[in-house]
């Protein structure tokens, strides 16, 4: 009734056969000859083309259903919301950054306090640097938050690239803010000495003491989260690094080293000025703070981009989807094979198949009755009744040909948890 658009009324006056129940312990069951079927159909629709109309918009409007049901426009209640921030804080990314995100925010308060009573040019690119990780840390937050969308209708390839754009954006304030106005402000104070500030005192190194033990605590939850990925992805620490596999997890590392690094050659400076009595020393110091955040910026816009570009999987992971495919018996040869990071977490994978159609057909064959198909051979009179014929079994090799498609698609979605997209072109 579904395949010829009819209703159980208009398929009460076709004749019906009594065959043998595919069940042994079932009593014989009564079936529609499905020629009679389709002339019943063509008489109701009143043409051959009608019906494929009919058929067309109704698959039309089952596709628009699946897809409605698929992408959810819009949410009523608050449900999918709260999971979604429970997500933020349960994933190793979010509490990573969360962390880090307080730990800076506290400590930019007091080395902005410590600044504001000895002017330190040293003191200051660590107030600046605090308050740009926090604030970049904050921007990582919400990418991450945005991440965990379902996908919808004007984004179906879902949210999982916000992660790489935060972070990218995170590089570009860290280089402008940490790193721009730190060597501003080293030259300036090199141009503009100033002879009466005492800027070593309990204070400073009591707030750079500090600093450094919540930074390195910091470092070491972005430290553990790294090896833990590295390790479940098959990779060294720095190739995971360099990949920018977690982008989030990458900037917190990434800051949290300039961090330490930063705090230390802020106290040599201060040091140095203090024992000294030349500001030279504490303007240097600010001025390499502000280039250890440019490396650390320039680093992160790089692989960031790379990333959005579009970057492939490791090589010997493409190979082995290709040898999955290759050994399906359904399948001849498989060609121009792709496949490339939508995210951190999910990849998509495009290849053209060649697929054997004498297997296919074997496939459909296995499940129709011969013999029955033999005497509606022997029963066609006419060539119109012929091309009906074989335009109905060629209809079910293709549906045939479907669920092999469909049957690959979820083995390969079985074995790699992350392929999310699979695009596989009939040659």
């Amino acid at each position: 009734m579904q395949e010829y658009m009819l209703t159980p009324s208009q398929m009460e006056t076709l004749r019906q056969i009594k065959v043998r129940s595919p069940y042994a312990s079932k009593s014989p069951i009564f079936v529609y000859l499905e020629r009679d079927v389709e002339k019943k159909a063509i008489e109701v629709w009143g043409s051959k083309e009608s019906l494929e109309r009919e058929r067309k918009r109704v698959k039309r409007l089952e596709v628009k259903r699946r897809r409605q049901l698929h992408f959810p426009i819009s949410q009523s209640d608050n449900g999918p919301v709260i999971k979604q921030y429970q997500g933020l804080l349960s994933s190793g990314p979010g509490r990573v950054v969360g962390y880090a995100a307080a730990a800076n925010g506290f400590i930019c308060l007091f080395k902005l306090g410590c600044f504001l009573s000895t002017g330190s040019a040293s003191m200051f690119s660590e107030t600046l640097h605090s308050m740009a990780d926090t604030g970049n840390q904050l921007l990582l937050l919400w990418g991450i938050n945005e991440s965990l969308k379902e996908p919808d209708e004007q984004h179906p390839y879902g949210f999982g690239n916000m992660r790489h754009i935060m972070s990218l954006i995170s590089g570009v304030g860290i280089f402008c803010i940490g790193c721009g106005v730190s060597v501003y402000h080293g030259i300036q104070v090199l141009l503009h000495p100033a002879t009466s500030l005492e800027i070593a005192n309990f204070m400073t190194f009591s707030v750079l003491i500090g600093s450094a033990i919540i930074e390195s605590a910091s470092l070491a939850v972005a430290v553990k989260e790294t090896r833990k990925n590295a390790k479940k992805y098959e990779l060294s620490f720095w190739e995971y690094v360099s990949e920018s596999r977690d982008p989030s997890t990458n900037v917190v590392l990434l800051e949290d080293s300039a961090a330490v690094m930063g705090v230390g050659i802020a106290a040599a400076a201060i040091a140095l000025t203090h024992y000294t009595g030349n500001v030279l020393f504490d303007a240097v110091g600010s001025i390499v703070i502000g280039g250890l955040l440019g490396g650390v910026a320039t680093f992160l816009v790089t692989t960031n981009a790379n990333a959005l570009i579009g970057r492939s999987i490791p090589p010997s992971r493409l190979e082995e989807l290709q040898e999955t495919l290759e050994d399906d018996a359904v399948v001849r040869g498989v060609y121009d094979v792709k496949a490339t990071q939508l995210s951190s977490e999910e990849f998509k994978f495009k290849a053209e198949i060649d697929f054997d159609g004498r297997e296919i057909t074997r496939a459909y064959l296995s499940t129709v009755d011969m013999e029955n198909m033999l005497r509606e051979i022997h029963e066609v009179k006419t060539l119109e009744e012929l091309e009906m014929l074989i335009s109905r079994y060629g209809e079910h090799v293709i549906d045939t040909l479907g669920v092999h498609v469909d049957r690959i698609e979820s083995e390969l979605k079985k074995k790699n948890p992350d392929l999310r997209h699979i695009d596989l072109e009939v040659l």
